[in-house]
C-alpha cells in the first residue's frame, strides 16, 4: 500500500481515521428506517454549518452539481442573472447562467482582484428585474476571497433578486450565517473544509426559494430542490445516495460541531497567516491582492524558471507532501496550497519546510 501523503490540495483535502471508518458501515435499506435517521441528523448538521432555520438538502454530486442545481433551479430563459467573474470557477458559473437559458451579466475583475461592491450594485441597478445575484465567495483558482458577501447579499434582497453564494471551498473556514443575512441558496462542497471524502453537494435553500419553485418548478428532474426538501422532511432523497459518503459526512459535521464553527473559523484564519507568511519568506508572491486573500486557498508565483509539473511531483514523491498547480491563465505560473479542513501548526510547517527544500533544489 503506498504510504499516505500529506494531502495540502484545495479540495479533496485530509480525512480524519474516525471519518474514514464511518465508510464501513453496513450498506442499509435507504427506504428503512436507519436510513431516515441518519439523513436527518445530517440535515439537523448541515443547518448548524449553514447557520439556517429553513431548507437543507444533500445532493450526491460534486459541488459543481450543487451550483448547477441552483442555476437550473432559479434561472428560465430570458432570465436576467449578476455574476462577478474573477477566475476559473466564476466564469463558469456565468457559463452555467447561459446554458440555462439565462442572461449573464458579467461584473469582471483581473484575475487575482475581485470586483468592488459599488461594481456590483451599478450592475445590479443598471439592469432591471434581475432574477438572481451568482456570487462566488472564494475563487478556488486564484485564491481570491470576496469580502462583501453580506453586503452583496443585501443588494441582491433589496432589487428583489435571488442571493445565491458558492461556497463550496469556503464554508466552515468561513462562516456565513445564511438566515442573518439573507441569502437564499448557500453551496458548500463535502471535501473542503466540512473535510469529508468528495463526491456530496450541501445547500441551504430558503423559504422564498421553496415558496417559488412550488409554482415554477425546474426542468431538471435530479436537481430539483423542491423534490429533495419534501423528501428530505420525511428523512429520505429523491434518489438512491451515496451511502458511505453519507456517513462520513455525519462523522465529519460532527467533528466539525464538536470542535466548534467558531474555533474552526479562527483556526483557518491562523493557518492561512502562517502559510502566507512562511512563503514570503521564502521570497514568493501570492496571486491575490492582500485585501482580498483567501485564507482556506493560498495561490502563489513561481520564482522564474522553476518547472510546475516536475516541482509539484519532486514535492510529491520526495516530500510526501501535494499540492496543486494553477489553470487556465494562470497554469504553469502557479501553485496552490489548500488550507482548509484538518489544516493544522504540523500540516503548515511540513508543507513550508517541503516547499522551501524543493525550491532550494531546484536552486531557487
Amino acid at each position: 500500500m503506498d504510504k499516505q501523503k500529506l494531502i495540502m490540495l484545495p479540495g479533496p483535502t485530509n480525512v480524519s481515521e474516525r471519518v474514514m471508518r464511518a465508510m464501513l458501515r453496513p450498506v442499509i435499506n435507504h427506504r428503512g428506517d436507519e436510513f431516515t435517521e441518519l439523513y436527518k441528523g445530517v440535515l439537523d448538521k448541515a443547518k448548524r454549518l449553514f447557520q439556517t432555520q429553513e431548507g437543507a438538502v444533500v445532493l450526491s454530486s460534486s459541488g459543481t452539481g450543487g451550483v448547477e442545481a441552483a442555476v437550473w433551479n432559479l434561472i428560465r430563459p430570458g432570465d436576467v442573472a449578476v455574476v462577478p467573474v474573477f477566475g476559473e470557477f466564476s466564469m463558469r458559473l456565468a457559463e452555467t447562467v447561459e446554458l440555462a437559458g439565462g442572461v449573464a451579466i458579467r461584473v469582471s475583475s483581473d484575475f487575482g482582484k475581485a470586483p468592488t461592491l459599488e461594481q456590483l450594485k451599478s450592475a445590479m441597478e443598471d439592469h432591471e428585474k434581475v432574477k438572481a445575484l451568482f456570487l462566488v465567495h472564494n475563487e478556488t483558482s486564484t485564491g481570491v476571497a470576496v469580502p462583501y458577501v453580506e453586503e452583496a447579499t443585501r443588494l441582491a434582497r433589496a432589487s428583489g433578486a435571488f442571493a445565491v453564494i458558492d461556497a463550496i471551498s469556503s464554508l466552515g473556514g468561513y462562516a456565513i450565517p445564511v438566515d442573518r443575512w439573507g441569502v437564499d441558496i448557500c453551496i458548500t462542497g463535502s471535501q473542503k473544509c466540512v473535510a469529508a471524502p468528495p463526491g456530496l453537494a450541501l445547500l441551504s435553500v430558503s423559504d422564498r426559494v421553496a415558496d417559488y419553485l412550488k409554482g415554477s418548478p425546474p426542468k431538471t428532474r435530479y436537481f430539483d430542490l423542491h423534490r429533495y426538501l419534501e423528501y428530505g422532511a420525511k428523512g429520505q432523497t429523491p434518489f438512491t445516495p451515496a451511502l458511505p459518503l453519507y456517513y462520513a459526512l455525519d462523522e465529519a459535521l460532527e467533528e466539525l460541531l464538536e470542535e466548534g464553527l467558531e474555533k474552526r473559523v479562527e483556526r483557518h484564519d491562523r493557518m492561512s497567516v502562517g502559510i502566507y507568511d512562511g512563503l514570503a519568506m521564502l521570497g514568493l508572491k501570492a496571486v491575490a491582492e492582500k485585501s482580498v486573500r483567501s485564507k482556506t486557498v493560498v495561490a502563489s508565483y513561481y520564482p522564474q524558471g522553476v518547472n510546475d509539473s516536475r516541482f509539484r511531483e519532486e514535492l510529491a514523491q520526495r516530500k510526501g507532501v501535494v499540492i496543486a498547480g494553477g489553470f487556465g491563465p494562470f497554469a504553469g505560473k502557479v501553485f496552490r496550497v489548500g488550507c482548509m479542513g484538518q489544516i493544522n501548526d504540523a500540516y503548515v510547517k511540513t508543507t513550508l519546510r517541503a516547499i522551501g527544500e524543493t525550491l532550494a533544489a531546484f536552486g531557487s
